[in-house]
């Protein structure tokens, strides 16, 4: 389940939220993913996107950030300007 929250993220460049574990304990981070490798995921973090990685065994769970309801074809309208809508219809 959390690798649809991580591809969600990525082909949407929408900001989700991890639970990660690391050093300094739990947290809770908003990301918006930039890659997924074989054992790593890459994000951004933060409004100047510093770049960071976390293994995948490191991600306890994942799920929509807050105003967020993860409606892929509203999402995709937006990124499209409305060309999914038009194309619907006619």
């Amino acid at each position: 389940m959390i690798d649809r929250f991580l591809l969600y993220s990525l082909e949407h460049k929408k900001k989700i939220v991890l639970m990660l574990m690391d050093e300094k304990g739990i947290r809770r981070v908003n990301v918006t993913v930039t890659a997924i490798g074989d054992e790593a995921v890459e994000y951004t973090v933060g409004s100047l996107g510093r770049k960071r990685s976390v293994a995948y065994t490191d991600i306890l769970s994942a799920s929509y950030a807050r105003g967020d309801d993860g409606d892929t074809l509203r999402n995709e309208e937006e990124e499209h300007g409305g060309e999914n809508k038009e194309a619907a219809q006619g």
